[in-house]
C-alpha cells in the first residue's frame, strides 16, 4: 500500500500546531507506518511570514513571553517532542539572554522558537514518518484521481491524500477610499500609497529622511511602523532617572503625521501580574447563562450576550476596587453577593459594590474608553496635543499597577479571557446578520480591539518622547486623510482640530487588512475561489444576507464548503482565512500545558487527517487542561454552513 501524504500550507503557528499534532498522534502508533508530512511556506517553514527569523528585533509580539507554549504539552522529562516540551520563556531561558516571563519578546525570536519546535518535531519523527519542509508559494490546488496535486511556484508538483490549509494574512484588492488614495498617488509620481501589511514587509527604507509620512490607523501596526522609522533609522530611547524615555535621534528619521477615528494611540496592556498557566474563568458571562435566554435560534449581540459580558467586566473592576479599598474579605462578599443575583438574571453589579460603601469610582463605559476624544473640541494642535498627553500618561499609570491591582486594566483583561465564550456564540451564524454585522463586527470588535489588544508600556512612553522630539505628530480624532486639491501631496487633518492639516508625500496604512476571500489577491486563493473550491459564508438566516467574506467551512474539522454546497472532506481550512467565518483567528500560540481552541483545532484535524493510518491502531490523544469549551472531537458535528 503507498505512503499517507499529507500537505500543511502555511508554515507559521498554526500550521505547526497541526504538524505538532499530526507527530504526536503518530508517535503513539503501535505498529508499522509509511506516512510523508509536508511543511510548505513561501517565507520561512516554521515560522511564517509575522514571525520570520530575519526581522529586525523592533517589532515586539503583545503577549508576555512566558504565556506563549507552541507545543500541545508541557515537558515531561524526556527530551523536546511533539506533544512534550517547553514553553517559549521555558526554551528562552534556555538558550539565554532571558529577559523573564513578563517580557515581550522580538516577533523575530519567537520564529526562533518555532523553527527549535519544528526540529525537535522532525527529530523525534516514528520510525516509518517522513518531513518534507517546502519553500515555495502554493499556487494551485486541484483534484486529480483521487488526490490532491498542489502546484509549486517552482515548478514541482506534489500529490497528497490530505490537504490542510493554515494561510495567514495576504494582501486585499483595494476599494472605497483606500483606492482612491492609491489612484492618486499613482498619478502623481512624486507620492507614495504603502499598503497595509505586516510592518516587516513594507518598502519603508525608500521613505527620505526628514519627509513627512502620513501613517493611517493607530493601532499595533502603527508602533511597529514608528519603530521601524525611528529605532530602525539608527535612533535610541534612553530612560531618565523618573523611568520616562528621551530619544536621541540619528537625523536619518521622517517625520511622522498620524491619525484614526478615535486619535488616540492603542492603550498599553497592565504591567503582567498574572502567572503563565493562569487562566480566568468567568462567572457570569458563560454560554450556558447567555443560552438560557434564548434556548433556540440565534441570538443578538447587544440583548443578549452584551449585557452578560459587562456584568462579568463590572464584576473584575468592582471586585478590584473593593479589595484595594476595604481588602480580600470584602471583595470575596461582593462576588459572592453578585452571583447569587445572576441566579433571577443580569445583576446589578455596580450597585452591589455601591451598597458595600463603594464611592466615587467612574463606572466602565466602552465608548467613552475607546473614543477618549469623541465629544470634545480644540482650539488647534497645541490643546489637542495637551489632552493626548493626559490620556497617554493616565494610561501609563493605570498599566504600571499591573492587570490584576489596577481595577481598569484587570477589567479590560476579561475581553481577552472571555474570547472562547464569544466565539463558542457567534460562530457559524450565532449571530443574527444584522446583530454580527452591526452590533458585533461594527461595534463592539473594534473597542475590543482597542481596549484590550494593547502593546507593551514601552510603546506609549515611545510615542510621548517622539512628540517631545518633533518626530511624531498625532492630529486629532476622525482623522481625514485627503488627495491634495491641487495635487503633489496628501493632506492629514482632524475637523476637530483647528489649524491640524499638514500636507504629506507618503502615506502608509498602518492597519491589517480584514480576511475577506472576495478581494484576497493571493494567487492560491483567486484560483480555490475562481474554482468553486472555495465560497464565502453568508449568514443570512434571518433575512438580512450578510456576505462576510470569510471561508465557507464545516464545524470541526473545517471542510471548505464549494459552491454547489458540496463538502470537501479531504481539505482542512483552519485560521485567518476563515475570519467572519468564526472569530478571532488570528491566535498564534496557547498557553502552557493548556489545550485552547487553538491546540484542539489543530488536533481535530490531525485526528481526521489520520483516518486512514488510525484503522491501523492510533490510539486516541491525551487530552491535558482544557481552557474554554474545547472543540467536539473531529467530525461528530455534521456541516453547518451558507455559501455565497
Amino acid at each position: 500500500m503507498s505512503a499517507t501524504r499529507i500537505a500543511v500550507i502555511g508554515g507559521g503557528p498554526r500550521g505547526m500546531m497541526v504538524l505538532e499534532r499530526l507527530a504526536a498522534r503518530l508517535s503513539e502508533h503501535p505498529g508499522p507506518l509509511d506516512v510523508r508530512l509536508f511543511l510548505v511556506d513561501a517565507v520561512e517553514p516554521g515560522a511564517g511570514q509575522v514571525y520570520r527569523t530575519d526581522q529586525p528585533d523592533w517589532f515586539l509580539m503583545n503577549t508576555v513571553a512566558g504565556q506563549c507554549s507552541a507545543y500541545s504539552g508541557e515537558p515531561d522529562g524526556g527530551p523536546a517532542r511533539a506533544g512534550a516540551g517547553p514553553s517559549f520563556g521555558e526554551w528562552w531561558e534556555s538558550v539565554g539572554d532571558y529577559p523573564g516571563p513578563d517580557s515581550y519578546a522580538p516577533r523575530g525570536q519567537y520564529g526562533r522558537y518555532l523553527r527549535a519546535v519544528l526540529t525537535a518535531v522532525e527529530e523525534s519523527l516514528p520510525s516509518g514518518v517522513r518531513l518534507r519542509c517546502v519553500k515555495e508559494r502554493v499556487e494551485d490546488i486541484a483534484r486529480v484521481d483521487g488526490r490532491y496535486r498542489i502546484a509549486l511556484s517552482g515548478g514541482e508538483q506534489l500529490d497528497v491524500d490530505r490537504v490542510v490549509l493554515t494561510t495567514g494574512h495576504s494582501r486585499n484588492r483595494l476599494t472605497g477610499r483606500e483606492d482612491g488614495l492609491a489612484d492618486f498617488a499613482r498619478q502623481h509620481p512624486e507620492l507614495r500609497y504603502i499598503q497595509g501589511e505586516s510592518a516587516a514587509d513594507m518598502p519603508l527604507d525608500a521613505i527620505a529622511p526628514g519627509s513627512g509620512v502620513g501613517v493611517i490607523g493607530l493601532g499595533l501596526s502603527f508602533y511597529d511602523v514608528m519603530a521601524a522609522l525611528t529605532i530602525g533609522r539608527g535612533g535610541r530611547f534612553t530612560s531618565r532617572e523618573d523611568g520616562t524615555l528621551v530619544y536621541r535621534p540619528s537625523g536619518e528619521e521622517p517625520v511622522i503625521v498620524a491619525g484614526s477615528r478615535s486619535g488616540m494611540p492603542l492603550p498599553a496592556r497592565g504591567r503582567n501580574q498574572k502567572p503563565p498557566r493562569y487562566s480566568y474563568r468567568p462567572v457570569l458571562f458563560t454560554p450556558e447563562r447567555v443560552r438560557a435566554q434564548q434556548p433556540r435560534g440565534q441570538l443578538d449581540f447587544l440583548r443578549h450576550l452584551f449585557p452578560w459580558l459587562m456584568a462579568e467586566i463590572e464584576l473584575v473592576y468592582y471586585g478590584t476596587a473593593l479589595r484595594r479599598a476595604f481588602g480580600g474579605e470584602v471583595a470575596q462578599r461582593f462576588g459572592a453577593q453578585v452571583e447569587r443575583a445572576a441566579e433571577a438574571g443580569v445583576p446589578p453589579v455596580e450597585a452591589i459594590a455601591g451598597r458595600l460603601g463603594l464611592r466615587d469610582v467612574p463606572p466602565v463605559d466602552l465608548d467613552a474608553l475607546a473614543r477618549p476624544f469623541a465629544h470634545r473640541t480644540f482650539t488647534g494642535p497645541g490643546d489637542f496635543e495637551r489632552a493626548l498627553r493626559e490620556e497617554i500618561e493616565q494610561d501609563l499609570r493605570y498599566a504600571a499597577e499591573g492587570n490584576v491591582d489596577a481595577p481598569l486594566k484587570a477589567a479590560l483583561d476579561v475581553m481577552r479571557d472571555t474570547r472562547w465564550v464569544i466565539r463558542d456564540l457567534v460562530d457559524f451564524s450565532g449571530l443574527t446578520g444584522r446583530s454580527q454585522r452591526e452590533d458585533f463586527l461594527g461595534w463592539y470588535v473594534p473597542r475590543a480591539s482597542f481596549l484590550a489588544a494593547g502593546p507593551p508600556r514601552e510603546r506609549l512612553q515611545q510615542v510621548l518622547a517622539l512628540i517631545d522630539q518633533g518626530l511624531l505628530r498625532i492630529v486629532g480624532p476622525r482623522t481625514r486623510f485627503d488627495a491634495g486639491p491641487e495635487g503633489g501631496c496628501f493632506v492629514v487633518s482632524s475637523p476637530q482640530v483647528p489649524g491640524s492639516a499638514v500636507q504629506v508625500r507618503t502615506l502608509v496604512d498602518a492597519r491589517i487588512p480584514e480576511p475577506d476571500l472576495r478581494r484576497d489577491l493571493s494567487p492560491l486563493s483567486a484560483r480555490l475561489r475562481e474554482s468553486g473550491a472555495w465560497t464565502s459564508y453568508v449568514n443570512d438566516s434571518d433575512g438580512a444576507r450578510y456576505d462576510t467574506g470569510g471561508v465557507a467551512v464545516t464545524r470541526s474539522p473545517y471542510h471548505p464548503v464549494d459552491r454547489d454546497s458540496g463538502v470537501d472532506e479531504g481539505m482542512y481550512v483552519l485560521g485567518i482565512p476563515t475570519e467572519h467565518t468564526r472569530w478571532f483567528m488570528q491566535v498564534g500560540s496557547s498557553r502552557p500545558g493548556m489545550w485552547s481552541d487553538f491546540v484542539h483545532d489543530a488536533d481535530a484535524i490531525a485526528a481526521h487527517a489520520l483516518r486512514p493510518v488510525a484503522r491501523a491502531g492510533v490510539p486516541r490523544a491525551r487530552t491535558p487542561e482544557l481552557v474554554g469549551p474545547g472543540a467536539e472531537t473531529a467530525g461528530e458535528r455534521s456541516p453547518e454552513v451558507k455559501a455565497g
